[in-house]
């Protein structure tokens, strides 16, 4: 996604963001879902295997990843940018299927709840689907447990409501979509990014074909401009600035008797 802060421009054809000049990052929920993972192994045990499906310059999220103590990592060059949320999760559920065969199963798929820039909802969840394997959204907190019976482990999910916390046990395989705040991510070492630089990324292409949701056009909003009016300086402030919290209702002009009591 479009680092936080930075003018995105759309390409004159209206079809996606013109990323010349444009930095990129990883989006908060899938930043907080590589640290729990980490965590998790940390735990434990095992061993974490980041995916992302994006263009080349996408490798240099993986990396990071790996600074943090991701153990894997795949990434599936899709060459051009904007694909459609059935597209992606038909890739990433390949990729998934062909790690799997190779490392064997995974215990537990993180996702990022929604993704930032599009706010989709929909790739986690057909993912998990395809793979049959339960999901909950939304997740605030996670515990690994005995089951009801004592034997089998699961995944404890807490999930956050108005009314409370909403608390799951998915047995294992499973998959869950966490959101930002489920953990603070940790800052990478000098040692963890000299091991990044070693890391082999896996880069593999995908087939997938496009899925039913087409995109129309991209529309930038106007630029909402603030403006910054200098009441004055130093002492010939003062004037201006009184009349402006009066005008906002923070201030009283003393004839007004409050009562205290004692």
């Amino acid at each position: 996604m479009p680092a936080p802060g930075a003018k995105i421009n759309i390409t004159d054809d209206g079809q996606s963001v013109d990323a010349t000049n444009l930095g990129h990052t990883m989006s908060p929920h899938e930043e907080c879902g590589l640290e729990l993972a980490v965590q998790l192994v940390e735990a434990h045990g095992g061993e974490s295997h980041v995916l992302t499906l994006g263009v080349a310059e996408a490798d240099e999220q993986c990396r990071w990843a790996a600074s943090i103590g991701i153990n894997k990592a795949t990434l599936v060059d899709v060459g051009t940018q904007g694909w459609d949320p059935q597209r992606t999760a038909l890739a990433m559920t390949d990729a998934i299927r062909a790690i799997e065969e190779i490392d064997g199963g995974f215990d537990v798929m993180i996702f990022g709840n929604e993704s930032a820039d599009t706010g989709g909802f929909q790739v986690g969840i057909r993912v998990a689907r395809a793979l049959g394997r339960p999901m909950v959204n939304a997740i605030k907190g996670v515990n690994i447990c005995a089951g009801i019976d004592g034997d089998d482990t699961v995944l404890e999910a807490q999930r956050e409501t108005d009314s409370g916390m909403e608390v799951y046990k998915l047995p294992m395989p499973c998959a869950i979509g966490v959101k930002e705040g489920i953990t603070w991510p940790r800052y990478p070492t000098m040692r963890g990014r000299l091991a990044s630089k070693k890391l082999a990324v896996d880069v593999t292409a995908s087939e997938a074909a496009p899925g039913g949701q087409t995109m129309v056009r991209l529309n930038r909003p106007e630029e909402q401009v603030s403006e910054t009016i200098i009441l004055g300086e130093g002492a010939a402030a003062a004037p201006a600035v009184i009349e402006l919290l009066k005008e906002l209702g923070l201030w009283s002009d003393g004839n007004s008797k409050q009562e205290v009591g004692a």
